[in-house]
């Protein structure tokens, strides 16, 4: 009977560890405290990609003939290289993100993003990236 609360304990241990583990496993990334631009990490196969998607913008650009999906609201880039305007069919849009409050930084392999009243700014090792907002949105 005595060592049933230690054994509680480490299971209650466990439990707590195995939980923060899954909470890694979720999204990861941040929203404009305007919600109109979301962005997302991603690690696969050691890769780090991140992307940001906007919602609304001020005027759409021309779909490429050969995207047969959506196009202009999606913006990629990688560790290295520079970024792209996405052909997509889902979106990284979440309102369970945390806001990145203006002024604010986030940082995550190797990508760098700043929060600004104009919009988004991330950018990548090589310095390559995008700004994106409501009026303008630029690849660099």
């Amino acid at each position: 009977m005595a060592l049933r609360p230690p054994i509680l304990f480490a299971l209650s241990l466990v439990l707590i560890v195995a939980g923060a583990a899954n909470a890694q496993d979720g999204p990861s990334g941040f929203q404009s405290p305007s919600k109109n631009i979301a962005c997302q990490f991603f690690s696969i196969d050691k890769q780090n990609s991140l992307r940001c998607d906007i919602a609304e913008m001020a005027t759409n650009p021309k779909r490429p003939a050969d995207c047969d999906l959506e196009w202009g609201h999606a913006f990629e880039m990688a560790s290295k290289g520079t970024g792209t305007r996405l052909c997509y069919g889902d979106t990284v849009m979440d309102k369970a993100l945390p806001v990145l409050a203006y002024g604010e930084v986030w940082q995550r392999g190797g990508f760098t993003c700043n929060s600004e009243q104009s919009g988004i700014t991330c950018f990548n090792a090589d310095r390559h990236g995008f700004a994106i907002s409501r009026v303008k949105q630029e690849l660099f």
